[in-house]
Formats: structure tokens, sequence, C-alpha cells
């Protein structure tokens, strides 16, 4: 199972609210049009499930580049917290409710890779820096103990569902 560090979670976080802080369309436009501007936020958020998949059992090449990725979140975020802050970096607790995906449930994740390969490849450069951000974040939140790695458990227990339900009626 992949571990993350206090620098991989402040990484993560400091991805999260910059997306939020570059999405807020201020409280005024949000009332007057609330669909539209959440509906601004949905490609950061489904990647970002994407990439809390990642994390959860996947190995292969998969498995592998979300590992690299968490690899290097944690190791910038433990020397931005020494050399920025003053801060020890350390291990952070993983989450006591870890459900890994199933082997239908990784069959599942696969297909979302190629899906967002895709949607990656047909954005513009803007809308791809969303995608690519929004899996970055889910990488390295979907192991922390936190409430974003909380969501995680819901996410492999939709991913499995949606394996049994499609790989179960072949």
């Amino acid at each position: 199972m992949n571990y993350v560090t206090y620098g991989g979670v402040t990484v993560g976080l400091c991805i999260l609210g910059y997306e939020l802080v570059s999405w807020w369309p201020g409280l005024k436009q949000l009332k007057k049009d609330p669909a539209r501007h959440a509906a601004r936020l949905l490609p950061f958020l489904l990647s970002w499930s994407y990439g809390c998949l990642t994390t959860l059992g996947v190995a292969g090449l998969i498995g592998t580049a979300s590992s690299s990725v968490l690899g290097l979140s944690n190791w910038l975020g433990d020397a931005a917290l020494l050399w920025g802050v003053g801060e020890q970096p350390g291990q952070l607790a993983a989450r006591a409710t870890f459900t890994p995906l199933s082997g239908p449930g990784a069959c599942v994740v696969l297909i979302l890779t190629a899906v967002f390969i895709a949607a990656v490849k047909k954005a513009n450069d803007d809308d791809a820096g969303v995608l690519k951000r929004g899996a970055w974040c889910g990488i390295t939140l979907g192991t922390s103990a936190g409430v974003a790695g909380f969501a995680a458990v819901p996410l492999a227990l939709a991913a499995n569902w949606l394996a049994d339900q499609t790989y179960g009626r072949m």
C-alpha cells in the first residue's frame, strides 16, 4: 500500500486550494447561476476521483505511475516543509479503513485510465491542466487519513460495484 507524508498531503491541499481559488466565481455569481458554476468544477472532481482510485491497490504500470507521483509529491512537500517553514517531515497515518479494489474493480480503473488519457488529449491546454492537477491531487490525498482519504472508501466500493455489475453479467 502507498503511504503519504505530511509533505505529500500538503502538496495535495495546495493543489486543491489553487483549483478552488481559480474556480471561485464570487458569491454573487454563484448565487445567480449555481449549476453552471458547479459544472465548471466537475472535471477537476472527476479527475480527482480517478487519481484517488489509482492509489487503491492497483499494480502494474498504472500503480507504478501513481506510486511515483505520490513519492515525488512526498519528497517535494517534505522539502518545502523543511526548507520553507522549518517543519520536520514525517509519515502520516494511513486510513484505518482501507478498501482495496477487487480484480474487476482494477479493470474499471484501466478503463478509466483510457478515458482519462483521451480526455487529456482532447482538452485544450487549460482544461488538460485542470484534469492533470485533479488526478495529482487525488493521488496525494487518496491515501491520507483525513476527509479526502475517507472519500476513497466509497470510490473503491463504487468501482467494485460497477465492475461486479459489468463483469458479473457477462
